[in-house]
């Protein structure tokens, strides 16, 4: 074993929790929460139905029959409330589902498919659907405890909690819709999707482990075993960091990820390299890979990225021809990039509780996440002075933050966007304002 393996070195921060396959499953799913939600609405009624038959026998017990009958008049009028509320929540709901399918169209053709999950999983819709379908579900359970019998001594229940549980429902439910709208609206907006996207990216980023002293990857010494993916083929979501560096603790070794997180793994590849040992056996490993259909951003710093720059691409294209899209794409890729400028990239060291390096995670390097962030946005900039004048401001801005090692890349960019811009301007003049740093684009 290699003297690097046995560096002592800072414990990391804290580790990034591990993907819930099943956890994410319920995010992806429009079925769990209101089936969750009617379910414990059924519950809830049959215990208001029990405190109405509770209170129907305790004042037939003391023989307070008034006030039992002027409970019977209150729930003969609470009746009608109760049956309009029914027929009203179906059509809320309608409205409510046409206005998600409008959302989730618009983002999917106005931005970039990868953005619908933010509909897809937003908790505010789903809280809405649940309770308007719980809502619903309660009048229809209410209206059959209604009691024809108005003999106040012989009435065996006065829906008279169920009635109030109806109406605090109903007003909930108004609420969640005015707060849905107002979400729903948001999303619709360039400027706030993009700015979940930033913030997403920058949680990644703060999950990532601290710098640490130590070797690269090179000085893990030779492999001396592989081990291969034996799932179904997907895209890499989440790597259960904790199980991992445990199992490579225990078994003496250190474990190297071959893929990337949001690399689509084919069964049978090699997805972690086994160094000073022998490979652990496969239920030591068993879902210590996450794979899903789709990325996500747990663990993955470049999709964030990926999500920008395919909104600046969609903003770009003759059908959209959005320049200034584009350049709210371009503002938070350079502040993505400028985040990460002084991080240690390329891999990923996790340490057990002793500081021993057991897990190497391979994460974009400096030069991948600047050819993310602009390298298309620029081959499609050119033409548009407004994103060609961004362009030259962020890459000149990012030039000042970035120590003298990674300028290389963007210093490529800048020229590759210059020549761009000389072929393709017909004067001099319009070269020279198309290569002049803004901000704003223009203005």
């Amino acid at each position: 074993m290699s003297d690097w393996m046995v560096t002592q070195g800072p414990r990391p921060r804290r580790r990034p929790r591990a993907l819930s396959p099943l956890r994410e499953h319920l995010r992806d799913t429009f079925w769990f929460a209101p089936t969750a939600a009617m379910v414990g609405v059924f519950v809830v009624w049959l215990v208001a139905q029990e405190l109405d038959a509770a209170l129907v026998r305790s004042l037939q017990h003391d023989g307070d029959y008034d006030t039992l009958a002027e409970l019977l008049r209150f729930a003969d009028d609470a009746k009608t409330v109760v049956s309009a509320v029914g027929s009203a929540m179906m059509t809320f709901i309608g409205v409510v589902f046409s206005i998600s399918l409008v959302a989730v169209q618009m983002a999917s053709g106005q931005f970039t498919p990868r953005v619908v999950r933010l509909f897809v999983r937003s908790r505010i819709t789903k809280a809405t659907f649940a309770v308007f379908l719980a809502t619903f579900v309660l009048t229809l359970l209410v209206l059959t405890s209604y009691d024809s019998n108005a003999d106040p001594r012989t009435a065996t229940s006065v829906p008279l909690v169920q009635s109030v549980l109806t109406l605090v429902m109903v007003a909930l439910s108004l609420l969640l819709f005015v707060m849905y709208v107002n979400a729903t609206l948001r999303l619709m907006r360039v400027s706030h999707v993009i700015a979940r996207i930033a913030a997403e990216s920058f949680r990644v980023a703060v999950l990532m482990p601290a710098p640490t002293e130590g070797g690269g990857a090179s000085a893990l010494g030779p492999v001396t075993a592989w081990v291969a993916h034996d799932g179904h083929g997907g895209v890499l979501r989440d790597v259960h960091v904790a199980r991992l560096v445990r199992v490579a603790r225990g078994h003496g070794v250190v474990l190297r990820l071959v893929p990337r997180i949001g690399d689509f793994l084919v069964p049978g590849t090699p997805v972690l390299a086994v160094h000073g040992g022998s490979a652990p056996p496969r239920r030591a490993l068993r879902y210590a890979l996450s794979v899903g259909v789709e990325r996500t951003f747990h663990q993955d710093l470049a999709f964030g990225l990926r999500q920008l720059s395919d909104i600046g691409l969609r903003a770009l294209s003759p059908a959209v021809n959005d320049p200034t899209t584009a350049v709210q794409a371009l503002d938070r890729v350079v502040q993505i990039l400028a985040t990460l400028s002084r991080r240690p990239l390329d891999a990923a060291l996790h340490r057990d509780r002793s500081g021993v390096v057991r897990l190497v995670q391979p994460v974009p390097g400096w030069t991948e996440l600047v050819d993310l962030g602009f390298a298309e946005v620029r081959a499609c900039s050119v033409g548009s002075p407004q994103v060609t004048r961004r362009l030259m401001a962020g890459l000149d801005d990012l030039l000042r933050l970035v120590p003298p090692e990674r300028r290389e890349p963007l210093l490529r960019q800048r020229e590759l966007l210059r020549q761009a811009v000389e072929r393709t301007a017909p004067t001099p003049a319009d070269r020279a304002f198309a290569l002049r740093p803004d901000r704003q684009g223009i203005g």
